[in-house]
Parts: C-alpha cells; structure tokens; sequence
C-alpha cells in the first residue's frame, strides 16, 4: 500500500470544505473526552428515600409534561446540603427541586454531587 494520496484522493480532500473538517475533529476530540467521563469506576449514590414532587396545579392548566434535571450536593450523612436546577421547564423544575432538597440517601465517607431526574 502506497504512503503517497493519490490524485483522486487529492483532489477529494480539496472538496471538502474546512468548517467539515473542524467540524469532524471537534466531534473526534469531544467524544474522546466524554468516555473519560464514564468511567465503570463511577459508582452511584444509594437513595435512602427519594421524595415524589408534587405536579403543580398550573403545569396541570397547561398541561405541561417533561423532565427536570437537578444536582444534588450530598452532605456524608446522606442529607442533600445544596440544589441546583440543571433543566426543564421551569413551573416543573421548582417542584422537582423542592423534591430533591427533601431526599434522603445512604452515608458515605464524603460529600458526593449526583444529578436527579423527575420525570413529570
């Protein structure tokens, strides 16, 4: 196999415009960066008690379906010591987080961020 492009090959990487090229290798670099980030050694907090929000009266007039994502910092005796709403609509997001602050999970050794989904 020749270590040379041929002309064909040449005149093809020519074509291909640069914003495809950047394109492809920030595609490259960030999926390289997310298998870092799932790593198997990654273990989950264990919920003691992980509290059901109740779906407010105007989400129900709008008829209003989704999820709330919200961040939970975990104090080591498994209380929830800071909120944060990561996304969903809001009118849905205050419930989910009043949800979470409310939870309860098992203790560990230290303080531990996990992200909670309310589905609504």
């Amino acid at each position: 196999m020749s270590k040379t492009l041929t002309t064909m090959q040449k005149k093809a990487l020519r074509k291909l415009p640069f914003g495809a090229l950047a394109l492809s290798l920030a595609l490259c670099v960030a999926s390289v960066a997310s298998l870092g980030a799932q790593s198997p050694l990654l273990t989950r907090r264990p919920v003691r008690h992980l509290v059901t929000p109740i779906y407010p009266e105007l989400a129900k007039k709008l008829n209003l379906t989704g999820t709330a994502r919200i961040e939970v910092t975990i104090g080591p005796d498994g209380t929830v010591k800071h909120t944060r709403v990561l996304g969903g609509h809001p009118v849905l997001a205050v419930e989910a987080e009043r949800a979470a602050e409310k939870s309860t999970f098992e203790p560990a050794s230290t303080e531990t961020v996990e992200v909670i989904e309310f589905k609504f």
